[in-house]
């Protein structure tokens, strides 16, 4: 045990319905930052998008007809609330939103935000799944690659205060879990505690094969765990869940250790709030161990990594 402790939570939501304003995503929010300061907690970590509905899921001809989603600044009027509540409770809060940065560009965006309420970190989501058009064979649309830019500021990490001490934090959002490089990068950076938010529907909507549902949860688990593990970091990896405009999110968030062990999960499809104690200290062990980098590491052998995009046959073996 160290003392490096901290508390921190992953502050799940509902269904945010199309029809809603920020304000009631907002309002939510705060209630659930308020019960944060009544355990103690000093980092929450809110979802991917979490100011409004799932929007990638809705086809517009006319991109602009989406403005409305973004936020063009950061604070907004309708998300000051959030930095005047972290002041007021001393809480450091992550939040993921779809960002229009002044000269025009689309992002899927998270911040961390200091209980000042100054902005520490930014990020922007890379990995981005799903299509750019309308796509007739699927059920229901999945358009990030319409609605966003792959972000530009690759997986950076910092030290920063939280709570009573000082940690190294870095972000991704929602498909970023499943690419192991992502996880990597960070650990490089000797990350940890990594933020993580996604809105992840429990049914796999490509409609190009079958995918049980029960493991649409068991994959989401294991590419955390899995990342967490092998970059010797905690996650606190926060959902957004229930029936959004009728069509059904996932939730369980979970909140996991650095020997890739789930410490707290969520069993609600609402706002929910699960925290726990991180000490710290715990991602010593396996970056001076196994996953100690500068003894075990061999990058000349993983050129292909960074060297190719997709994949490619191998040699084919014939006898004789």
């Amino acid at each position: 045990m160290s003392d490096r402790k901290l508390v921190i939570a992953a502050a799940q939501l509902g269904p945010i319905q199309k029809a809603e304003g920020r304000d009631v995503a907002v309002g939510r929010m705060l209630r659930l930052m308020e019960k944060a300061h009544q355990r103690g907690v000093q980092v929450v970590v809110f979802p991917e998008l979490a100011l409004t509905t799932f929007f990638p899921r809705w086809y517009e001809e006319d991109i602009a007809n989406a403005a409305h989603w973004y936020e063009t600044s950061m604070p907004s009027n309708a998300t000051a609330p959030l930095f005047e509540a972290a002041k007021k409770y001393g809480i450091g809060f992550h939040l993921g939103y779809a960002e229009k940065t002044p000269d025009g560009h689309h992002f899927n965006t998270a911040i961390y935000v200091h209980p000042s309420g100054e902005t520490v970190l930014k990020y922007r989501k890379v990995h981005l799944p799903g299509h750019r058009d309308f796509d007739p064979i699927r059920k229901v649309q999945h358009l990030e690659k319409r609605y966003f830019e792959v972000g530009d500021l690759g997986f950076p990490v910092i030290r920063a205060p939280l709570g009573d001490t000082e940690a190294n934090i870095g972000m991704m959002i929602c498909n970023d879990r499943r690419w192991p490089e992502a996880w990597r990068v960070m650990g490089l950076q000797q990350v940890e505690l990594v933020m993580l938010g996604y809105n992840t529907p429990s049914l796999n909507m490509d409609n190009r094969g079958f995918e049980a549902h029960h493991l649409r949860v068991e994959h989401s688990h294991l590419s955390i765990r899995a990342g967490a593990y092998q970059n010797a970091c905690f996650a606190v990896a926060t959902a957004k869940a229930g029936t959004e405009d009728g069509h059904e999110l996932f939730g369980h968030s979970i909140i996991v250790n650095p020997q890739g062990e789930i410490m707290a999960q969520a069993t609600s499809w609402q706002d929910e709030l699960i925290t726990v104690e991180a000490d710290l200290g715990m991602c010593a062990l396996g970056r001076s161990t196994i996953f100690n980098f500068a003894a075990h590491r061999r990058p000349e052998a993983y050129g292909s990594i960074t060297g190719q995009i997709g994949s490619t046959p191998p040699p084919a073996w014939r006898p004789g």
